[in-house]
């Protein structure tokens, strides 16, 4: 069902994918857009538990793509250097192909919006704020959810090399 990669020496380990998409704080969602055009949206998301999560408005384009068409990608760019003088870049990225929904269950959303409110806020002294932030915000949310069906990852076949030779 899904492609298999045509640069095999350059796909990343199931746990070198993982651990992009944890590392990365920012990701684009690619829905089926309006009048049959692809939207990608960047999001700050969780990967977590061998899922995706982020948070946005009740109402927007995405929302509705997804209503429309619970399929989608979303891609994480890892690193991304350029060098020049080799006329190419130095990358690593993932993308996950899977099926989004809105989480309805209160308690569900709350523990996935602690999720994302913990890994971009982690420092401790920050817990009370951060409930209260959550209890503040919390009716105006939605957040979706990723389940994978596919996962991928690739890296520049310099950075292949450059690991082999260590």
């Amino acid at each position: 069902m899904f492609r298999e990669m045509r640069r095999r020496k350059q796909v990343l380990s199931a746990e070198e994918t993982e651990a992009v998409l944890k590392r990365a704080t920012a990701g684009v969602l690619s829905v089926s857009g309006d009048d049959g055009y692809p939207y990608g949206v960047p999001v700050s998301y969780i990967y977590t538990d061998g899922k995706i999560y982020f948070h946005c408005a009740k109402t927007g384009h995405k929302l509705d793509a997804i209503a429309r068409n619970e399929k989608v990608s979303f891609s994480v760019i890892d690193q991304d250097q350029i060098v020049a003088e080799e006329f190419t870049t130095y990358f690593r990225s993932a993308i996950a192909f899977g099926r989004a929904r809105i989480i309805e269950d209160a308690e569900e959303k709350r523990a996935a919006v602690r999720k994302l409110t913990v890994k971009y806020c982690p420092a401790p002294e920050l817990a009370e704020g951060i409930e209260k932030e959550i209890d503040a915000e919390f009716p105006a949310l939605c957040v979706v959810e990723i389940t994978i069906d596919h996962l991928s990852g690739k890296e520049a076949i310099e950075l292949v090399r450059a690991r082999e030779t260590k």
